[in-house]
């Protein structure tokens, strides 16, 4: 298969470092709002990569749950990430908009959220989803599609009223961040890369990457 013929080239103007904020998650948000404003669908989606302890990887993608001094998401865990995450907690993630040439890296190291706040986040879900979440045993195999849908119909049967209790094996993760980088695509592939990389002490070195 031949892909050489899709090809595009990018107009974006190019980034202004003094424009750009101090706190690079502040920095994030603006590009995830520009993101929402233009339209884009689920701009909080992000593709999360870890490594096992052989140093394989993994990676897919997640939801983008909250913004503090890090980047929260919320899983299984003792889905394949969360039994990753328990040997290396090191990860990485790409939040990547192609409509608008736009893409952030983020790597950094993952914990796991307080209880209260995992609590806060499940009984805001929907019902169907807390459902799901609590019946499927992520990543394992299933003997057909018929099992997890035993699963659900017989936690439903428990919890007539809705309200399914957040099982112990799910629950929030922060990645705090290490390094954030921020990718512009420009026209004839001068692309603009900005990394913020974390100092010794408080605050960030912002670099400028070759493209």
């Amino acid at each position: 298969m031949d892909l050489t013929r899709h090809r595009r080239d990018y107009d974006n103007a190019p980034l202004d470092p003094a424009e750009l904020d101090d706190d690079p998650l502040v920095e994030l948000r603006r590009w995830v709002d520009l993101a929402a404003a233009a339209g884009v669908t689920e701009p909080n989606a992000m593709t999360l990569a870890t490594v096992d302890a052989h140093a394989h990887p993994s990676a897919r993608v997640v939801l983008l749950r909250g913004l503090d001094h890090g980047l929260v998401f919320f899983t299984n865990y003792d889905s394949r990430k969360g039994r990753e995450l328990a040997t290396n907690p090191h990860a990485a993630a790409v939040l990547c908009w192609l409509d608008l040439a736009r893409q952030i890296r983020v790597t950094g190291t993952c914990a796991r959220l307080p209880g209260d706040d995992s609590d806060r986040y499940w009984h805001s879900r929907p019902v169907g989803s807390r459902l799901v979440s609590a019946a499927s045993p992520q990543s394992s195999v299933l003997t057909d599609a018929a099992e997890l849908d035993r699963r659900i119909e017989q936690l439903g049967r428990h919890h007539p009223d809705g309200e399914v209790p957040r099982p112990a094996h799910w629950g929030g993760y922060r990645l705090l961040p290490d390094t954030v980088e921020f990718w512009l695509g420009r026209p004839d592939r001068r692309h603009e890369r900005l990394r913020y990389r974390r100092r010794g002490g408080p605050g960030w070195i912002v670099e400028r990457l070759a493209p």
